[in-house]
């Protein structure tokens, strides 16, 4: 398969390579062999459990980066990962993740953690809901292109969802060094609030909402905001601005010291 080449820059000499290879690494970077999603995997969370798709649906590489910045990133337990997606679709649904709520982290006295995306190919929706309990609260799916970030706030539930089903999507993120995914509420719930359809006549998407849930009402943004309370630049990747001012991104691992900037948060 062909090497696909990012339509960003990202600030990082990683590019996606063929799914199962996932990513090729430049002189001076780490990064790990990838784990890879198969579409098994993510069936409880589709509208089609029985759809057809690709045997590989996305791949990722958590914990990547430049080798002189791995001693920092574990001292500040930040981590930053890489997924590409294949492209195609599943059954009616586009490629997407399954949903989940972060793990709730010790290093956060006890707070899930949030994340923060930045899309480097293609075109991507971050789905998000308040709970994945009965009652789901704000519902919003936020699109994003290359080069835009999107934050997720603390225990969300949350799925990244392609948004053009003919090209590959990759994205890096920053995460909790102590990563961790909680499945239960979402799997009970056979997926998040709303699944995502390919709409082939508008050429986009359309949203049918999961009867398993209590009635809420999506927010469709067009493109995500600028998130200025936590001093992040849209003109530059967050590697990037990871290099310039580490501390800009300690409210990855410890929300908890940002209480105040998660209230009534929007995406």
């Amino acid at each position: 398969m062909k090497t696909a080449v990012s339509t960003f820059d990202n600030g990082l000499d990683i590019q996606p390579a063929d799914m199962v290879t996932g990513f090729t690494y430049g002189d001076g970077y780490f990064g790990p062999t990838v784990e890879h999603r198969k579409l098994d995997a993510i069936r409880p969370s589709l509208r089609q459990p029985d759809c057809e798709g690709p045997e590989i649906v996305y791949s990722i590489a958590m914990d990547v980066g430049k080798n002189h910045h791995l001693p920092l990133l574990k001292e500040m337990h930040l981590l930053y990962g890489a997924v590409t997606y294949a492209a195609g679709q599943l059954g009616e649904e586009p490629i997407r993740s399954q949903g989940h709520i972060h793990k709730k982290s010790a290093y956060a006295n006890g707070w899930s953690t949030p994340e923060v995306y930045e899309i480097w190919q293609g075109e991507a929706v971050i789905y998000m809901q308040e709970t994945a309990k009965d009652q789901p609260g704000r519902c919003f799916a936020v699109h994003a292109k290359a080069g835009e970030v999107v934050i997720v706030p603390p225990s969300w539930a949350h799925a990244t969802i392609s948004a053009d089903p003919s090209t590959p999507l990759t994205f890096g993120a920053w995460c909790d060094r102590d990563y961790g995914f909680d499945y239960e509420d979402v799997r009970a719930h056979h997926g998040l609030s709303y699944f995502p359809l390919v709409d082939a006549e508008n050429k986009g998407l359309k949203w049918v909402a999961n009867p398993h849930y209590e009635p809420s009402n999506l927010i469709i943004k067009k493109s995500p905001r600028n998130y200025t309370e936590f001093g992040i630049d849209p003109s530059k990747s967050i590697y990037q601005q990871f290099e310039e001012q580490p501390d800009r991104f300690e409210f990855v691992p410890r929300p908890d010291l940002y209480a105040e900037k998660w209230v009534n948060f929007e995406p």
